[in-house]
């Protein structure tokens, strides 16, 4: 980690010129760029200076770098942070749900987006983007155009999973293991509607009059 370097010359007034500059770990590392300011020994900042910042005159902070603000309170994160995200120190984002990376540039869905889908931000939310045939939070739920009826449940697109009894696209076809004779329909599983004069459970009765 960076510290700030001061260096000072004596005036007779009650000022100090000053260089600061940024000095790096390392025996080889570059030993920065000085920057000049007028610095007052006797300063003194009601608010004291945060993060390694310097009063170099009343209530006036100089800033580490990284950190600005009237007490060098505030951490810079550069580039900002996005989508919402707060920066917590220099270079370190705080991001929301929904969203990560350093930056918080990356959109993330919790558990991902299935069949297809992708993660994106909708008014500053991560929502996972379906295709056509797919709907729902994790874009899990199948689409049947068409409808299940019965209590058919859609699994995949266009294509139900019928209850026993019900047969078709839609479940629609009632079946029964007993055919229904003499022109009868089965309108429910195993029951059949019979036309007259015929009866009974698979309309094999004929009445007479």
């Amino acid at each position: 980690m960076g510290v700030v370097c001061l260096s000072s010359k004596v005036y007779p007034f009650t000022t100090f010129l000053a260089l600061v500059g940024v000095c790096f770990g390392g025996s080889d590392g570059p030993r920065g760029v000085a920057v000049g300011f007028v610095f007052d020994p006797k300063a003194s900042c009601d608010q004291p200076c945060e993060h390694g910042g310097l009063c170099i005159r009343n209530n006036t902070c100089f800033c580490s770098k990284g950190y600005d603000g009237e007490t060098c309170k505030y951490a810079n994160c550069y580039p900002k942070c996005k989508n919402g995200g707060s920066c917590l120190r220099p270079g370190k984002c705080r991001c929301p749900s929904g969203f990560g990376g350093r930056y918080c540039h990356k959109v993330m869905c919790d558990g991902g987006c299935w069949n297809g889908g992708e993660c994106t931000a909708v008014n500053g939310v991560a929502k996972c983007m379906c295709p056509s045939s797919w709907t729902g939070s994790k874009c899990q739920d199948a689409i049947c155009p068409q409808g299940c009826k019965n209590g058919g449940i859609c699994v995949v697109p266009g294509i139900c999973s019928c209850p026993e009894g019900w047969l078709g696209g839609a479940c629609h076809h009632a079946v029964c293991t007993q055919p229904c004779l003499n022109g009868g329909k089965c309108i429910f599983p195993n029951k059949c509607r019979c036309r007259p004069p015929f009866s009974g459970p698979q309309c094999e009765k004929k009445q007479s009059h």
